[in-house]
């Protein structure tokens, strides 16, 4: 079984990130982890929270214990490079590359597991407005004190309020 996951348009240059995931690559979960809490590289941080992500999708879908993964394949590649001038000598500008990368990263289990599906999350019933603003007219039809309707009195003619204190003058 393998679990893929992916970090996009992270702002750091591939190869920079490349440093990070040669030392890490087809090690265990776990020593990948320890390995990257102690690497002085801006990168690591990434890098270990795209393995964690990864590592607790295997987990929650696919019931796979962490102990049982290691890194198959990691890999940086080029991203969306933004492109800015420096100001030079004599008029002249230089141009700026900022480098952008995608890290991909597949997980395998080193004791093979089988087969297993993945589970299905069940979304609940989308909220739909127009029930929402009936049950709200109804609710307040119901109301037998009258105070609603009279805070809505107040706030429709902008006598009192902060908006039309604020907002009761003409910009110009």
């Amino acid at each position: 079984m393998e679990v893929k996951a992916s970090l996009n348009h992270l702002r750091m240059s591939p190869q920079k990130v490349r440093l990070v995931l040669d030392v890490i690559r087809k090690s265990t979960v776990d020593a990948a982890l320890d390995q990257l809490q102690f690497m002085p590289k801006l990168a690591a941080v990434s890098v270990a929270k795209l393995i964690k992500s990864a590592a607790a999708n295997a987990a929650d879908l696919y019931e796979i214990s962490r102990d049982n993964l290691y890194i198959k394949e990691i890999r940086s590649d080029e991203g969306v490079m933004l492109k800015r001038w420096a100001p030079k000598a004599h008029g002249r500008a230089t141009a700026i590359r900022k480098r952008g990368c995608h890290i991909s990263l597949t997980l395998a289990e080193i004791k093979d597991g089988g087969i297993r599906e993945k589970k299905k999350v069940e979304a609940a019933e989308p909220v739909k407005l127009e029930k929402l603003a009936k049950e709200g007219e109804k609710a307040a039809a119901k109301t037998a004190d009258g105070k609603e309707t009279k805070l809505r009195s107040q706030a429709e003619a902008g006598s009192k309020g902060f908006t039309a204190r604020t907002f009761r003058r003409k910009s110009g």
